[in-house]
Parts: structure tokens; C-alpha cells; sequence
């Protein structure tokens, strides 16, 4: 299965701490692949240089294209980072058009139709012209994961995109994931502290430590290392320094 992201040798220092140190790893095409780490970890620095937010040392690809290239390699990627910002005192739909009108390729048939496209399936009919004041949590989330659909994009990476929800609609988001990924072939990178809705999504993790990788494989490589099967406890494990 070929690589659609490619970090290798990323370095990165902030206000004279190294947050990155040297990180290298891959991620399959087509694979919803899972970022974990503990807080200060590194995870987040590493989803902004992704994301062209800031720059680093050391060669990143996506789709094979350097990082340094952002207009060409980020054309097909989208990203939902932390929470989500939007105007409140605007519609989900009028957010979403705002976003779009960044996008100078799109004339106004397409866009529009893009955007009704990415409301389908995020589920937000109904409610993509209710002001996203009164949006709840859940509805936020989709409305982010909405705006990084616009650009339909073949890599998709998502900071936390179920955080503080209720079960019921993170199993909601958990089947828009699944869904992006198996019927449209999105590849996703899912960076989240909640290891046990990763278990359930992920085909491959990626585990960063204090700036460095501790162990990159498949799911069923990552979840022996703790002896019980579950993610949880391979994760303590290798950050025990188990291997």
C-alpha cells in the first residue's frame, strides 16, 4: 500500500524547548491511522507542520509533495485542528460559503454544490441554516469536519474530533469517519485521547513520546505490546518503556 504522508527527520524547537526531536513516520493511503501520545507529547506541533502552520526542519510529503510546495501539497488535504472556531451569529451554511469563497477554483454552481454535498455527510440537514449559536458540541464537530471536507480533499487529519461528547454522538462521528473512509477512500490521520474510540477506528497507530516516536505498526502489532489486546494497555506499557 503506497504513502500518502511522509515525515522523515522533523525536527522542531518552540520558545527553546525541542518539542520534536528527529520524528519519522508514514502513513498508508486509504488507512485511518491513530496519533497518540501523552500531553506535551508533541502531537499537536506535529499536526500544525502537517497542516502548513508552521515550519520545521527535515523533509515532509503528503501525496509526494514537499511540505514547503503548500499550495500544491495542501490541495488535497483538510484538517480540523483543536476546536473548530466559527461565527456564531452566522448559519452553518454561511460559515461553510465563507470558507469556500478561499477557494478560488470553485465558481458558484460548484460551490454551492459542494456545500450541500459535505452537510449531507456530515448529517447537518435541517439545521445548516439555524445560526451556530445554538449549535450544540456534536453540531460544531460536524460543522468543522464539514468545513474540512470542502475542498474534497484525499488526506484527512482531525485533532480530538470527539472530545467532550456524549456516546451517542461520538458513535455519530465515529460512522462519519468510517464512512469517509470506506466509501470514499479518505485517508485519515486522528490524533486523540480517547484510546478506546481509536481502537474502534483505527487500522494503524503511531505513538510519539517527548518529541520522538516510540513505535509506529498496524493495530494488531500495537495492541499485543500490552498483552491484553486493548490499546489502553499497550499504551502504558510502551510508555513504560515496554517494547
Amino acid at each position: 500500500m503506497s504513502r500518502i504522508i511522509e515525515v522523515e527527520n522533523v525536527s522542531k524547537t518552540l520558545s527553546r524547548r525541542q518539542v520534536l526531536n528527529n520524528v519519522s513516520f508514514t502513513v498508508k493511503k486509504n488507512s485511518i491511522t491513530g496519533f497518540i501520545g501523552p500531553n506535551g507529547a508533541g502531537k499537536t506541533t506535529m499536526i500544525r507542520i502537517l497542516t502548513g502552520l508552521i515550519s520545521c526542519s527535515g523533509t515532509v510529503k503528503l501525496s509526494g509533495i514537499p511540505i514547503h510546495d503548500k499550495t500544491r501539497a495542501l490541495k488535497n488535504v483538510g484538517a480540523m485542528v483543536e476546536m473548530p472556531v466559527f461565527s456564531s451569529y452566522m448559519t452553518g451554511y454561511q460559515n461553510l460559503y465563507a470558507l469556500a469563497l478561499l477557494d478560488s477554483t470553485m465558481n458558484q454552481r460548484t460551490r454551492r454544490a459542494r456545500i450541500r454535498e459535505v452537510i449531507a455527510l456530515v448529517g447537518l440537514q435541517g439545521r445548516e441554516h439555524n445560526k451556530v449559536k445554538g449549535y450544540s458540541l456534536g453540531m460544531k464537530q460536524r460543522l468543522g469536519i464539514a468545513q474540512a471536507l470542502l475542498n474534497n480533499p484525499e488526506i484527512l487529519i482531525l485533532d480530538e474530533p470527539t472530545n467532550g461528547l456524549d456516546p451517542v454522538v461520538t458513535k455519530e462521528i465515529r460512522d462519519i469517519i468510517l464512512k469517509l473512509n470506506r466509501e470514499r477512500g479518505v485517508t485519515m490521520l486522528i490524533s486523540s485521547h480517547l484510546l478506546g474510540e481509536l481502537e474502534k477506528l483505527c487500522d494503524d497507530f503511531i505513538i510519539i513520546s517527548r518529541g520522538r516516536i516510540v513505535k509506529q505498526g498496524s493495530k494488531d502489532s500495537i495492541l499485543s505490546a500490552g498483552g491484553t489486546g486493548h490499546l489502553e494497555d499497550a499504551f502504558l506499557h510502551l510508555m513504560a518503556g515496554g517494547e
